[in-house]
């Protein structure tokens, strides 16, 4: 075990809407303390913001607008910072606020830099406290929830273990015994079934996006353990082995750090549809879609931008950065090699989608 990442929900850090639970974040201070003596490097996902802004606030339910949760988390923020550093310092542990939009990761070159800022953060012995900026996040930038801003930390930097910590004791069979589910290796239609939402008047998501979150992980290359955090030292339970809450195994076959910046964090810009020759080449034989099997598109997009590949039914199969705009789509698609030599004899490449820019979903 080299490196974690902990996310902890609105639910366990705080007790009633805006009142922050001290004596927890102490305990979770020190097991992150006891980590670091063993060598693993720990990040924390810490929820909260909005509803400690809403407890200065005296709100008693999350607000509805956009505006409304901005300004509990421009209000909450400071204030969830500095009881993670007042947590940290008694061991000697320096905290570092990392605020994210989802821009921040989807972008390539500012994916780069935030990756290359946590790293340094860890280099220097400092445990990154992470959030969503919810202050300037629009609804076309937002993560959603923290479930999936911690998933993407975890494979943002390689994590091998990524801990959800809420109120949620693990995965529960519902359809059979109501027992905690200890170990899913694979997560299938039918474990997705049994997610529910949320109630809760400050949290967002519920299993459901806890299930999102753990398939990303697994792409990545993390196991995942959903646990109640309030169980008393769950953290190092967790680590040293313990069977708690329910553990999502990682993949056998785990994507590439370009393969799942396609996947998981980008947001298409069209869409390309192909017919059935051109599906079975580029999931069976791993092959670059060509101008020839592209049967039409929609949107508007430019060169380099992520579309999404759909077969012949509308089913999304793949994704990947595309190597002609939306105008030039219009002259190409169903149109043989040498066609496309004719058209563009300067282009050294003519793949529409190549391989190395293409992820199977």
């Amino acid at each position: 075990m080299r490196r974690v990442v902990i996310k902890l929900g609105t639910g366990i850090l705080t007790h009633g809407i805006g009142q922050v639970d001290t004596d927890r974040i102490n305990k979770i201070c020190s097991q992150v303390a006891e980590l670091r003596k063993r060598g693993i490097e720990t990040l924390i996902v810490s929820s909260g913001a909005v509803g400690m802004g809403m407890g200065v606030l005296n709100l008693q339910a999350r607000p509805k607008t956009m505006a409304k949760q901005q300004a509990c988390a421009a209000i909450g923020q400071s204030r969830l910072i500095q009881c993670w550093q007042d947590g940290l310092s008694p061991h000697g542990l320096i905290g570092g606020q990392v605020l994210l939009t989802h821009d921040d990761l989807r972008i390539r070159n500012r994916y780069v830099n935030a990756k290359a800022t946590i790293d340094q953060l860890l280099a220097f012995g400092v445990v990154p406290i992470i959030n969503e900026n919810d202050t300037v996040s629009s609804y076309e930038i937002r993560f959603g929830n923290n479930d999936i801003l911690g998933a993407m930390v975890a494979s943002l930097c390689d994590a091998d273990q990524y801990q959800i910590l809420s109120t949620a004791p693990g995965l529960i069979d519902m359809d059979g015994d109501g027992l905690i589910i200890p170990v899913v290796e694979k997560i299938t239609p039918e474990i997705q079934a049994l997610a529910k939402g949320t109630n809760s008047p400050t949290a967002v998501g519920g299993m459901v996006s806890k299930l999102d979150a753990a398939i990303l992980a697994a792409d990545s290359g993390s196991e995942t353990y959903i646990a109640n955090g309030a169980a008393e030292n769950i953290i190092l339970r967790i680590i040293d082995g313990e069977q708690v809450g329910t553990r999502f195994l990682r993949s056998t076959k785990p994507m590439g750090s370009k393969k799942r910046w396609l996947a998981y964090f980008q947001r298409s810009s069209g869409s390309l549809t192909i017919d059935s020759g051109a599906s079975e080449a580029i999931i069976q034989k791993g092959s670059s879609l060509l101008a020839a099997g592209v049967t039409g598109f929609k949107g508007v997009f430019r060169t380099g931008d992520v579309v999404d590949i759909q077969n012949a039914d509308g089913e999304t199969i793949a994704r990947g950065e595309i190597s002609f705009s939306s105008t030039e789509m219009t002259s190409i698609f169903n149109k043989t090699a040498s066609e496309l030599n004719e058209l563009y004899p300067d282009r050294t490449r003519l793949e529409v989608v190549h391989r190395d820019a293409l992820v199977l979903l």
